[in-house]
C-alpha cells in the first residue's frame, strides 16, 4: 500500500506500469533501452478514493485523463529506469494530494468603508494641488 495522506492508500496493485523509449539525453544508451516510464492509474474505478477527491483529481487530472478515466503519467526526466518509476508515483502521490486538500471557501463581497473612501479622495486632491502646482506660472 502507498500511503498518500492520512485516510487515503493505494494499492500498488491498482497501477500499471509500462516502459517505453525515452528521447532526450543520454547517448547511444536512451536509443537501446525503455528508460521512460508511462504509469496508468485508474480514477474512476479506484475504491480507495473518496468520491469528492475523485472529482477534484478529474478536473486536475485535464488532459492527462483518458475517456476510460484513466489517469496517463509519463515520466523520462531520469536516464535510469528506477528514477523515472520513483518520480511517476510521486507525481501521482503529490496530484492525489493536491486533490484531497478541501477547496477554499469562496470569497464573499465586501464593500469600501466610508473612512477608506475618504482617504483616497483626500489623497487624490493633494495629489491633484501637487501637479497643478508643476504648471507654467502665469505672466505678470
Amino acid at each position: 500500500m502507498i500511503r498518500v495522506t492520512h485516510r487515503i492508500s493505494i494499492d500498488e496493485n491498482e497501477l500499471e506500469e509500462s516502459f517505453v523509449r525515452a528521447s532526450g539525453p543520454g547517448g547511444q544508451h536512451v536509443n537501446k533501452t525503455d528508460s521512460a516510464v508511462q504509469l496508468r492509474f485508474d480514477v474512476r474505478n479506484s475504491p480507495n478514493l473518496p468520491d469528492d477527491v475523485r472529482g477534484r483529481l478529474v478536473r486536475l487530472a485535464g488532459s492527462r485523463l483518458t475517456l476510460d478515466g484513466v489517469l496517463v503519467l509519463v515520466a523520462d526526466r531520469h536516464r535510469s529506469q528506477m528514477r523515472n518509476r520513483v518520480d511517476a508515483q510521486e507525481r501521482l502521490i503529490d496530484l492525489i494530494r493536491e486533490a484531497a486538500a478541501p477547496p477554499p471557501p469562496p470569497r464573499r463581497a465586501t464593500k469600501p468603508t466610508k473612512g477608506s473612501k475618504q482617504r483616497r479622495l483626500d489623497g487624490k486632491a493633494i495629489r491633484s494641488e501637487v501637479k497643478k502646482m508643476r504648471g507654467r506660472g502665469g505672466e505678470d
